[in-house]
Protein backbone atom coordinates (compact mmCIF):
# COMPACT_ATOMS: atom_id res chain seq x y z
CA UNK A 1 0.00 0.00 0.00
CA UNK A 2 1.58 3.57 -1.09
CA UNK A 3 1.59 5.77 1.80
CA UNK A 4 2.22 8.72 0.03
CA UNK A 5 -0.91 8.04 -1.90
CA UNK A 6 -3.36 7.42 1.29
CA UNK A 7 -1.86 10.85 3.18
CA UNK A 8 -3.69 13.57 0.94
CA UNK A 9 -7.18 11.03 1.23
CA UNK A 10 -6.60 11.03 5.32
CA UNK A 11 -6.24 14.60 5.65
CA UNK A 12 -8.89 15.45 3.18
CA UNK A 13 -10.90 13.15 5.38
CA UNK A 14 -9.93 14.50 8.52
CA UNK A 15 -10.59 18.38 7.44
CA UNK A 16 -13.67 17.57 6.28
CA UNK A 17 -15.21 16.00 9.56
CA UNK A 18 -16.56 18.54 11.92
CA UNK A 19 -14.58 18.72 15.53
CA UNK A 20 -16.97 17.68 18.84
CA UNK A 21 -16.97 20.27 20.77
CA UNK A 22 -17.96 20.26 24.34
CA UNK A 23 -21.22 21.94 24.99
CA UNK A 24 -21.36 25.53 26.17
CA UNK A 25 -23.74 26.43 28.98
CA UNK A 26 -24.72 30.11 28.81
CA UNK A 27 -24.65 31.90 31.67
CA UNK A 28 -28.25 33.07 32.91
CA UNK A 29 -29.33 37.53 32.74
CA UNK A 30 -29.99 36.20 36.97
CA UNK A 31 -28.10 33.34 38.49
CA UNK A 32 -29.01 34.72 42.10
CA UNK A 33 -32.82 33.62 40.75
CA UNK A 34 -32.79 30.37 42.66
CA UNK A 35 -33.92 29.15 45.88
CA UNK A 36 -32.76 26.67 48.47
CA UNK A 37 -33.17 25.48 52.11
CA UNK A 38 -31.68 27.05 55.29
CA UNK A 39 -29.20 24.44 56.41
CA UNK A 40 -31.00 21.93 58.26
CA UNK A 41 -34.12 24.48 58.01
CA UNK A 42 -37.54 24.24 56.20
CA UNK A 43 -39.13 26.62 53.18
CA UNK A 44 -36.94 27.77 50.86
CA UNK A 45 -35.08 31.11 50.12
CA UNK A 46 -35.14 32.69 46.84
CA UNK A 47 -31.38 34.20 46.39
CA UNK A 48 -32.32 37.10 44.52
CA UNK A 49 -35.26 38.09 46.88
CA UNK A 50 -33.30 37.78 49.37
CA UNK A 51 -29.72 38.94 48.68
CA UNK A 52 -30.37 41.28 45.19
CA UNK A 53 -28.52 44.60 45.48
CA UNK A 54 -25.74 43.17 47.92
CA UNK A 55 -22.05 41.90 47.13
CA UNK A 56 -21.84 38.10 48.14
CA UNK A 57 -19.22 35.98 48.58
CA UNK A 58 -20.74 32.15 48.02
CA UNK A 59 -18.19 29.71 49.40
CA UNK A 60 -18.38 25.57 49.18
CA UNK A 61 -17.76 24.60 52.75
CA UNK A 62 -17.09 21.19 54.04
CA UNK A 63 -16.36 20.38 58.17
CA UNK A 64 -13.69 17.91 58.00
CA UNK A 65 -11.20 19.53 55.44
CA UNK A 66 -7.62 21.47 56.25
CA UNK A 67 -8.95 24.63 54.84
CA UNK A 68 -12.48 24.12 57.54
CA UNK A 69 -10.34 26.65 59.93
CA UNK A 70 -11.31 29.27 57.19
CA UNK A 71 -14.99 29.53 58.93
CA UNK A 72 -13.82 31.81 61.39
CA UNK A 73 -11.94 34.58 58.72
CA UNK A 74 -15.16 33.85 56.82
CA UNK A 75 -17.94 34.53 59.83
CA UNK A 76 -15.22 37.76 60.91
CA UNK A 77 -15.55 39.01 57.39
CA UNK A 78 -19.56 38.62 57.15
CA UNK A 79 -19.83 40.16 60.73
CA UNK A 80 -17.35 43.36 59.73
CA UNK A 81 -19.74 44.07 56.29
CA UNK A 82 -22.75 43.09 56.47
CA UNK A 83 -23.98 46.50 57.68
CA UNK A 84 -23.02 47.50 54.70
CA UNK A 85 -24.15 45.47 52.46
CA UNK A 86 -22.51 42.42 51.77
CA UNK A 87 -22.87 38.89 52.73
CA UNK A 88 -21.46 35.32 52.94
CA UNK A 89 -23.21 31.88 51.78
CA UNK A 90 -22.03 29.04 52.42
CA UNK A 91 -23.23 26.25 50.95
CA UNK A 92 -21.93 22.53 52.43
CA UNK A 93 -20.73 19.80 49.63
CA UNK A 94 -19.25 16.25 50.23
CA UNK A 95 -17.69 16.44 46.56
CA UNK A 96 -14.29 16.19 48.00
CA UNK A 97 -12.83 13.19 49.04
CA UNK A 98 -16.02 12.80 51.94
CA UNK A 99 -14.82 15.76 54.30
CA UNK A 100 -19.10 16.60 54.78
CA UNK A 101 -20.20 13.22 55.26
CA UNK A 102 -22.98 14.40 58.20
CA UNK A 103 -25.97 15.31 57.97
CA UNK A 104 -27.49 18.99 57.69
CA UNK A 105 -28.24 19.06 61.53
CA UNK A 106 -24.45 17.89 61.84
CA UNK A 107 -22.94 20.25 59.87
CA UNK A 108 -25.19 23.31 61.60
CA UNK A 109 -23.89 22.29 65.20
CA UNK A 110 -20.43 21.90 64.14
CA UNK A 111 -20.65 25.48 62.23
CA UNK A 112 -22.41 26.82 65.14
CA UNK A 113 -20.92 25.11 68.10
CA UNK A 114 -16.56 25.00 67.17
CA UNK A 115 -16.57 28.35 64.82
CA UNK A 116 -19.94 30.68 65.84
CA UNK A 117 -20.95 30.95 62.32
CA UNK A 118 -24.27 33.17 61.92
CA UNK A 119 -23.65 33.79 58.15
CA UNK A 120 -25.91 32.45 56.08
CA UNK A 121 -25.87 28.56 55.36
CA UNK A 122 -27.58 26.61 52.93
CA UNK A 123 -28.62 23.10 52.09
CA UNK A 124 -25.91 20.54 51.18
CA UNK A 125 -24.98 20.47 47.66
CA UNK A 126 -23.16 19.08 44.17
CA UNK A 127 -21.02 21.95 43.46
CA UNK A 128 -18.94 20.25 40.71
CA UNK A 129 -19.32 17.99 37.59
CA UNK A 130 -22.83 16.88 36.19
CA UNK A 131 -24.26 16.92 39.28
CA UNK A 132 -24.06 20.67 40.04
CA UNK A 133 -26.79 22.64 41.41
CA UNK A 134 -28.04 25.03 39.39
CA UNK A 135 -26.25 28.12 41.17
CA UNK A 136 -22.87 26.36 40.68
CA UNK A 137 -24.10 25.24 37.34
CA UNK A 138 -24.04 29.25 36.76
CA UNK A 139 -20.98 30.14 38.77
CA UNK A 140 -19.68 27.84 36.29
CA UNK A 141 -20.74 29.00 33.15
CA UNK A 142 -20.30 32.70 33.93
CA UNK A 143 -16.02 32.26 35.03
CA UNK A 144 -15.24 29.03 33.70
CA UNK A 145 -14.59 27.93 37.02
CA UNK A 146 -16.03 25.18 39.02
CA UNK A 147 -14.69 24.75 42.53
CA UNK A 148 -11.57 22.00 42.75
CA UNK A 149 -11.60 21.81 46.40
CA UNK A 150 -13.66 22.96 49.57
CA UNK A 151 -13.86 26.95 49.99
CA UNK A 152 -13.53 27.93 47.02
CA UNK A 153 -15.56 31.56 46.62
CA UNK A 154 -17.29 33.12 44.04
CA UNK A 155 -17.71 37.21 44.13
CA UNK A 156 -21.34 38.52 43.36
CA UNK A 157 -21.54 42.20 42.82
CA UNK A 158 -24.41 44.27 43.84
CA UNK A 159 -26.08 43.79 39.89
CA UNK A 160 -25.43 39.64 41.02
CA UNK A 161 -23.06 39.30 38.38
CA UNK A 162 -19.83 37.11 38.66
CA UNK A 163 -16.51 40.10 39.41
CA UNK A 164 -13.99 37.24 40.69
CA UNK A 165 -13.29 33.83 41.70
CA UNK A 166 -10.15 32.56 44.01
CA UNK A 167 -9.00 28.96 44.84
CA UNK A 168 -9.91 27.24 47.70
CA UNK A 169 -6.34 28.28 49.52
CA UNK A 170 -7.51 32.08 49.09
CA UNK A 171 -7.98 32.89 52.86
CA UNK A 172 -10.49 35.10 54.30
CA UNK A 173 -8.06 37.47 55.07
CA UNK A 174 -6.22 37.84 52.11
CA UNK A 175 -5.38 41.27 50.79
CA UNK A 176 -5.99 41.10 47.04
CA UNK A 177 -10.12 39.43 48.38
CA UNK A 178 -10.45 41.93 50.67
CA UNK A 179 -9.74 44.99 48.29
CA UNK A 180 -11.94 43.17 45.99
CA UNK A 181 -15.09 42.89 48.52
CA UNK A 182 -14.52 46.56 50.16
CA UNK A 183 -14.46 47.85 46.36
CA UNK A 184 -17.46 46.36 45.46
CA UNK A 185 -19.33 47.18 48.80
CA UNK A 186 -18.20 50.59 47.78
CA UNK A 187 -20.49 50.71 44.23
CA UNK A 188 -24.11 52.01 45.32
CA UNK A 189 -26.94 49.61 45.04
CA UNK A 190 -28.63 49.20 41.76
CA UNK A 191 -31.66 51.61 41.00
CA UNK A 192 -32.13 54.85 42.01
CA UNK A 193 -32.12 55.06 45.92
CA UNK A 194 -32.04 51.39 46.47
CA UNK A 195 -30.92 49.81 49.42
CA UNK A 196 -29.75 45.98 50.16
CA UNK A 197 -32.74 44.27 51.81
CA UNK A 198 -32.63 43.32 55.45
CA UNK A 199 -30.92 39.86 55.53
CA UNK A 200 -28.83 37.90 58.33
Amino acid sequence: MNVKLLLPLMLSIAFATPALAAPVVAAPANLLNVSYRPLAGEGEVNLQQTYGGKVLLIVNTASKCGNTPQYEGLEAMHAKYKDQGFAVLGFPSNDFLGQEPGDEKQIKDFCILTYGVKFPMFEKVHVKGNDATPLYVSLRAATGDEPDWNFHKFLIDRNGKVVASYPAKTKPDDPKLVADIVREIAEPAPGKGMQPKSAP
